[in-house]
C-alpha cells in the first residue's frame, strides 16, 4: 500500500512503503521482480513535476505499445519527444538496451566452425537488430570454416548500402582470410533480395573466384529472419 502525501499531487517515490520502490524491491526481492517500467525509473531516477519515475516510465513505454523493441530502435530525438524525458534520461535508456544488445554478442563464440546459414545469422543477429539503416559486413573465415572475425563495411540509409568489392577483399586479403560470407540488413523486413542485391552477390562471387577466396554465402538479416543465397542455390 502506497503513503499518499498531502503535500503534492505527485507521490515522491521515498514516499512510497519500502516494497512498492524499485532500488529496494530489487535488493529485497531480486530483479526479475521488477516491471519494466520499474527497470526504465531505476535508470531515468527521477520523474517531474507531474508524475514519479515509474509514473514516467509506463507512459513512455505505453508511447512504444509496451514494446521493447520498439523502444530499443527510438533515437535519442524520439525519445526526448516524451513529456519529462530530457537528454540525461533519453541517453540512460539507449546506453542500457545497447548493453543488452551486446551481451548477445558475447554469447557467440567463435571457436565453433560454421556449417550452415543459420549458425552465421545466430552469430550476426544482434550486430543488426534495432538498426533503423542498412549496413553492410563480411564474416571472415579460416580453413576450418571457423570465424576469425566479422567486418562492417559499409552503412547507408533506409533502402540500401555499399558493397565496394576493393574494400571487401582488401580487408579478407589482409586478415589472411580462405573464405568469405557477406551480410547486410533490409531495416524495410523485405527478406527478399532485390535486383541490386543480386547483382552484387554475383559480381562479388566472380571476383572470389578469381582471387581463390570464395564467396560461400550472402545472407539477408531482418527482425523477423533471414535470406541466404546459398540456401536457394544462388550462390
Amino acid at each position: 500500500m502506497r503513503k499518499i502525501s498531502n503535500k503534492s499531487s505527485v507521490e515522491s517515490i521515498k514516499s512510497w512503503d519500502i516494497q512498492d520502490r524499485p532500488r529496494e524491491k530489487l535488493l529485497e526481492k531480486g530483479r526479475q521482480q521488477l516491471s519494466n517500467a520499474e527497470l526504465i525509473a531505476l535508470l531515468i531516477r527521477v520523474g517531474n513535476v507531474n508524475e514519479s519515475a515509474v509514473g514516467l516510465s509506463s507512459k513512455l513505454l505505453k508511447s512504444y505499445n509496451y514494446d521493447l523493441s520498439l523502444l530499443a530502435k527510438a533515437s535519442a530525438q524520439d525519445l526526448c519527444k516524451i513529456p519529462g524525458i530530457g537528454v540525461a534520461k533519453a541517453v540512460a535508456i539507449i546506453a542500457a538496451l545497447e548493453i543488452g544488445r551486446r551481451r548477445q554478442d558475447v554469447k557467440s563464440s567463435f571457436s565453433d566452425p560454421i556449417k550452415s546459414s543459420a549458425d552465421v545469422y545466430n552469430h550476426l543477429y544482434s550486430s543488426f537488430v534495432d538498426l533503423q539503416h542498412e549496413e553492410f559486413w563480411i564474416v571472415l573465415l579460416n580453413r576450418a570454416n571457423r570465424i576469425m572475425t566479422k567486418v562492417r563495411i559499409s552503412i547507408g540509409g533506409f533502402s540500401g548500402t555499399v558493397a565496394d568489392p576493393k574494400v571487401i577483399f582488401k580487408v579478407a586479403l589482409q586478415h589472411s582470410a580462405s573464405s568469405i560470407i557477406l551480410i547486410h540488413n533490409h531495416p524495410s523486413g523485405q527478406l527478399m533480395p532485390s535486383n541490386e542485391d543480386k547483382k552484387i552477390t554475383s559480381k562479388l562471387v566472380d571476383v572470389g573466384k578469381n582471387l581463390e577466396l570464395p564467396i560461400l554465402d550472402h545472407l539477408i538479416i531482418t527482425d523477423e529472419g533471414y535470406y541466404s543465397f546459398a540456401d536457394n542455390l544462388e550462390i
